[in-house]
């Protein structure tokens, strides 16, 4: 494939980091790239800024570039932010145009061994906490992804005995081919991106797709507790590796009584009690658990992964303890963009808690968060686009402590005349970021700015 590729037009749709990553790539590898945006106020030269010094390549912004040159086109690499419904992406199909992802296009390209982790929720947790890991044991890792650094641009540099770490989107599924890791993992799948794939059957058949040219050879990891991919385990293709909060198991982790055990073929050895870990909440025993089962499954020892979990502290923006004052303890959890990871920050909390919620809508169901809260949360705050309809929701559920405000600042001064010492304030949106931020970063960030 990647012989194939010298000297052929391929088209990249998107110029953000992952459309920037997979030109460059193309031009090393020898190919003929050329960088679409369907972004009529994006202009060339500003477009042309975000590239690498001294690569030039053919730019077109707005309408589809000529004839001439999409007749021309070997393929198209897709990046994650483009649904598939667009009618750019539609013409290209019509005309018989592959299409890949840009995780395709970087598999192809590179050596070593991939460890791919998907789910709606504790990826990037998951994904940095089995990259130290890995680090703590191989000379040679690389934590890409969705995580924040694109896959295609380290993918000539990796050598035969290079360990990738790999954070894998439903964007970024829905156009693989032959994307096959070592080692992949389903978290979980809860309602998310509704939005985009339209039901829950096609976006379940989507996380499941980071599975599909695996064989017994290669291992699959998934949460036995999760219906939907305790149910997959029934038709996986890959050797399978469990792990339940919920039950024993013959095979895989498994939670009892605070401690976890990893059990193989019914003898079950305890590896790690989780007093231990500074993370907080049962999604993140979860997290540990699949972390754990990768790194056995690499040959680690024992000791350098419990080390390594021993040490590892919450990701940014996921349930991060932000400061306390006047004994009140603040707590970030802007990851949380949809109401299933909002219930694990809720479930996560000890104190009384005033809670900061929502954003951006993607017709999602709010019903089981707000029964989460209800008993638990304090005051329930509210911001964004969405603020009418949670509190509509959380009314319905009997919830009945809620205030409604234009923006997050105001949120958060009514949060600090509510409060009382030894209670906590949680920003756990459930809700995505972009009507009011750029992204959940920007939208943590901010949080914390405010708050110190």
């Amino acid at each position: 494939m990647v012989n194939d590729l010298k000297n052929k037009n391929i088209l990249v749709f998107g110029s953000g980091l992952s459309g920037l990553s997979a030109v460059k790539l193309l031009a090393d590898i020898g190919a003929a790239p050329i960088l679409y945006d369907s972004d009529a106020k994006k202009t060339i030269n500003d477009i042309k800024d975000k590239l690498p010094p001294g690569l030039e390549v053919p730019i077109y912004t707005g309408a589809l570039p000529p004839d001439e040159i999409v007749n021309s086109l070997k393929m198209v690499v897709v990046s994650p932010g483009i649904s598939l419904e667009t009618k750019a992406i539609k013409e290209f199909k019509a005309r018989g145009i592959p299409l890949i992802s840009e995780i395709e296009l970087a598999y192809i390209n590179t050596k070593g061994r991939i460890i791919a982790i998907t789910g709606t929720n504790g990826k990037t947790t998951t994904v940095s906490l089995i990259g130290e890991i890995m680090k703590a044991h191989f000379p040679e890792v690389f934590i890409v992804g969705n995580i924040g650094r694109p896959f295609c641009e380290i993918a000539l540099e990796t050598t035969d005995e290079t360990v990738i770490v790999l954070e894998v989107s439903s964007f970024q599924l829905e156009t693989i081919k032959t994307f096959s890791p070592f080692i992949s993992a389903i978290l979980n799948i809860t309602p998310d991106h509704l939005d985009r794939h339209g039901n829950m059957e096609n976006y379940v058949a989507i996380k499941e797709r980071i599975a599909e040219n695996q064989d017994k050879d290669k291992t699959c990891i998934l949460n036995l507790d999760n219906k939907y991919t305790a149910d997959f385990r029934k038709r996986c293709p890959a050797d399978i590796l469990g792990f339940s909060a919920t039950k024993e198991l013959n095979n895989g982790c498994y939670l009892k009584s605070g401690t976890i055990f990893y059990c193989e073929d019914g003898s079950a050895e305890a590896i790690f009690n989780i007093n231990e870990t500074k993370l907080v909440g049962s999604a993140n025993m979860e997290n540990i658990m699949a972390a754990l089962l990768a790194g056995i499954k690499m040959g680690i020892s024992r000791e350098t992964i419990i080390t390594a979990i021993r040490n590892f502290r919450a990701v940014e923006h996921r349930l991060e303890y932000v400061a306390t004052h006047n004994g009140v303890d603040y707590y970030n959890d802007s990851k949380a963009t949809n109401p299933d990871a909002a219930i694990q920050g809720v479930r996560a909390m000890t104190k009384p808690t005033v809670l900061l919620a929502g954003g951006s809508d993607k017709k999602t169901d709010y019903t089981l968060w707000l029964l989460e809260c209800k008993g638990k949360i304090k005051a329930l705050i509210l911001f964004g686009e969405t603020r009418d309809e949670i509190a509509a929701c959380a009314i319905n559920v009997g919830f009945t402590n809620i205030y409604k405000t234009a923006t997050m600042n105001e949120a958060l001064t009514i949060g600090k005349k509510i409060v009382t010492p030894g209670d906590a304030i949680l920003l756990s949106p459930a809700c995505a970021s972009f009507d009011m931020f750029k992204n959940y970063e920007e939208r943590g960030r901010v949080f914390k700015e405010l708050v110190l």
